[in-house]
């Protein structure tokens, strides 16, 4: 029999790592588009050492053969980061529109060793028939150009995918999301509408992006000396915007970032620059005047190696800021985010820099629909199946609640792996399959059972105890032992010196041991670190891992 089922890989329980599955056919012959493909950032996952995580997907990966296409809604990295490192894992055909194609290829090109994807260009409002499937790019507005919603087609009924959207009539730049589309759609007839959860607990409706440019143009117009803004790299409707005040205001605006300048490229590229003029390198800012110079600068999320927190440690090789020069936060903190980010607002405000953000002044608005928006999409859409989607576990929840409200007559309240049948019958949970999350480990991609991990979590809490020990064939000690100490304290509570007590007690188990018992190197390494662990939760509190190695010499 056939079934559509759909199934989360990421994204549902979470913000980012979007990659949502749909499959068409029997059980065992089932075919299946993939919908997105980003990536997760590990700032809450408390892994020392991670930067990044991507979706499982090892459920696809064995399903290769039977996966037909993977398509895009949007060039962020929540949604297409995950591509460069995981497609060579499925390489089917990745549709997307030309700024999705645009980014993509540019970071590609500055990636050494970056696989070529295949990518096929599709324009907003095309559809594209792809085995069971049908589907159609449906523009919205969100805070990057050329983002879509998909209809997805079958012969048992529609599936709207909103990916990330917005109400917003004046977006400055890029799509807008039209309310008779969508009433179309809906008179069409919608099985299930899969929908955007980020801002379902936030009342009324988000103010438009040239709220934002507007009141950009006046802080930058007001400000009497320097003006840096730091955006997301890919809200080239933000970046425009800073630019044209610049441009009234008779200032230069200058690029910060190897992201920024990626995204300024493509999106010249695409048109989305025009009538402005060329963006002048890091280089020119030292000779600019103080009051004629704006730039925009990556690292709005606290990353540690991103221009603004090199500025804000005054180790940025051009840019340097001074105590009345402004810096506007023109973005909202991912979560997981938020203390690193603060870390280089104390740096700016230390330094006597006034530091601007949306719990000031209206710099910044989501790219995400607030309830009033999401009432406007259930009126048009009158689906019969609602699933919260793009969201952590509480958003969701309340998305579930949310719709209920609206009379939707079923809503699934689904997380990642959980198969959901959407049709024939009503809409149920059926199943489950592999899902999960896997780690950028520096160059290295690592799965949730790498041991590497909880490792990696201890010697950030408790140190590690080395001691190499040399013993020859009659059992006795050849020289003094070697011992190294990291992520330990010098000193004990009461002033004591705790390499010295190591090294004693070291000393103290080597002494008590007979010669026969020192001829084993495994006893002797593991009374060694058992005394060593032992004496150490005695002045200290905790255990530290404990590497004894013995030489036979």
């Amino acid at each position: 029999m056939n079934e559509l089922v759909f199934v989360p890989l990421g994204g549902l329980g979470e913000i980012g790592m979007n990659a949502a599955l749909y499959g068409f056919g029997p059980n065992e012959r089932r075919k299946w588009i993939l919908v997105d493909c980003g990536i997760g950032f590990a700032g809450e996952e408390r892994l020392p050492g991670i930067d990044l995580m991507f979706p499982d997907l090892t459920f696809i990966e064995e399903e290769r053969d039977n996966l037909l296409a993977i398509m895009i809604t949007h060039a962020h990295e929540d949604h297409i980061g995950a591509l460069a490192e995981l497609w060579p894992r499925l390489r089917v055909p990745v549709y997307a529109t030309r700024f999705a194609v645009g980014v993509l290829e540019a970071r590609r090109l500055g990636e050494p060793g970056a696989p070529k994807v295949e990518l096929r260009e599709i324009a907003p409002g095309q559809r594209i028939p792809i085995g069971p499937f049908e589907v159609e790019y449906v523009p919205v507005a969100h805070s990057i150009p050329e983002s879509n919603a998909l209809a997805i087609r079958t012969p048992l009924g529609l599936v709207l995918h909103t990916g990330d959207w917005k109400l917003d009539d004046t977006p400055f730049v890029g799509n807008t999301t039209f309310e008779e589309v969508f009433r179309k759609l809906g008179s069409e007839g919608i099985l299930a509408l899969v929908c955007d959860s980020t801002n379902v607990v936030r009342d009324g409706r988000s103010p438009s992006e040239s709220d934002v440019a507007k009141r950009l143009a006046e802080i930058i117009k007001a400000s009497p000396h320097r003006v840096a803004v730091t955006t997301f790299a890919s809200n080239v409707a933000r970046i425009r915007a800073v630019a044209l005040a610049a441009q009234v205001c008779g200032r230069e605006c200058i690029a910060v970032g190897r992201a920024m300048d990626r995204i300024i490229e493509v999106a010249r590229e695409c048109g989305y620059l025009d009538g402005l003029p060329d963006f002048r390198p890091p280089e020119a800012y030292g000779y600019l005047p103080r009051d004629k110079v704006v730039a925009l600068i990556t690292g709005s999320q606290g990353e540690p190696r991103a221009a603004l927190a090199r500025i804000a440690d005054n180790e940025h090789p051009e840019i340097a800021l001074s105590r009345g020069d402004r810096v506007i936060f023109s973005s909202r903190a991912i979560p997981g985010n938020e203390k690193a980010i603060g870390r280089i607002q104390n740096a700016l405000v230390r330094s006597g820099i006034e530091v601007l953000t949306d719990r000031h002044d209206l710099v910044h608005v989501s790219g995400h629909p607030r309830r009033d928006e999401l009432a406007a999409m259930y009126r048009w859409t009158r689906p019969r199946i609602a699933v919260p989607a793009h969201g952590e576990d509480i958003h969701l929840a309340e998305h579930a609640d949310f719709a209920k409200a609206q009379g939707v007559p079923e809503v699934v309240r689904a997380r990642n792996g959980m198969v959901v049948r959407l049709a024939p019958g009503p809409a149920a949970i059926v199943d489950a399959v592999p899902s999960g999350r896997i780690y950028k480990d520096g160059d290295i991609v690592i799965d949730m059972s790498e041991r590497a991990l909880p490792e990696r979590r201890k010697l950030a809490f408790t140190g590690i105890v080395s001691v190499a020990i040399a013993i020859d064939k009659r059992g006795e000690i050849a020289g003094d032992p070697v011992i190294d100490i990291m992520g330990i304290p010098d000193k004990d509570r009461r002033g004591g010196s705790i390499p010295d007590l190591v090294a004693e007690t070291v000393g103290e188990v080597l002494d008590s041991l007979p010669k026969a018992r020192r001829r084993d190197p495994e006893a002797v390494e593991d009374s060694v670190a058992r005394a060593v662990r032992s004496a150490l939760r005695n002045v200290w509190g905790k255990k530290p891992a404990c590497h004894v190695l013995v030489v036979e010499v």
